[in-house]
């Protein structure tokens, strides 16, 4: 059985900001689905303000892709 959330994201990061994209089922009760596109930058004001969207939006699942290397180093 295939599992459908009904409110997800998609992140895109970069050094400099990130989009996100959201999907929700559509307001016209049809079977499609509604997407918006924000473009936030990466200071911790603006990430609040994408967690703040988030949370309205009601999203429950995020994923995410990121282009650059994160390495967790020692000690860290």
């Amino acid at each position: 059985m295939d599992v459908l959330h009904q409110r997800c994201a998609a992140l895109d990061i970069g050094k400099k900001d990130l989009k996100a994209c959201v999907r929700t089922p559509s307001p016209s009760g049809r079977r499609s689905r509604r997407q918006e596109i924000h473009t936030f930058a990466t200071t911790t004001n603006a990430l609040l303000e994408l967690r703040d969207w988030l949370i309205a939006e009601q999203v429950t699942l995020v994923v995410m892709e990121a282009t650059s290397d994160y390495v967790r180093r020692e000690g860290a």
